[in-house]
């Protein structure tokens, strides 16, 4: 079983994207990186390992491809209703 940390980051911007592009992708340092930027940043992180794995296999800057939407979707719910709450 590999337990190498993989990290992904998505940019959504809802004036200019049709959907989120992948913008940051990596394995062990680089995933490690990528975390320690969006907890400096305070950008939200979430956990989703089959995810993180479909996102890894995608270009960087491309958009998410449909089949991924609402895995995508759901999560951005998640991090809307985690930010309310904290208001």
């Amino acid at each position: 079983m590999n337990k190498r940390k993989k990290a992904a980051a998505l940019s959504y911007n809802q004036y200019m994207d049709n959907a989120p592009k992948l913008v940051a992708k990596g394995q062990g340092l680089v995933a490690e990186k990528i975390i320690q930027l969006a907890k400096k940043h305070k950008i939200p992180i979430v956990e989703d390992p089959l995810l993180v794995d479909s996102l890894i296999k995608i270009d960087l800057y491309e958009e998410i491809p449909p089949h991924l939407y609402e895995a995508v979707a759901k999560i951005v719910g998640y991090i809307i209703k985690h930010e309310r709450e904290k208001d």
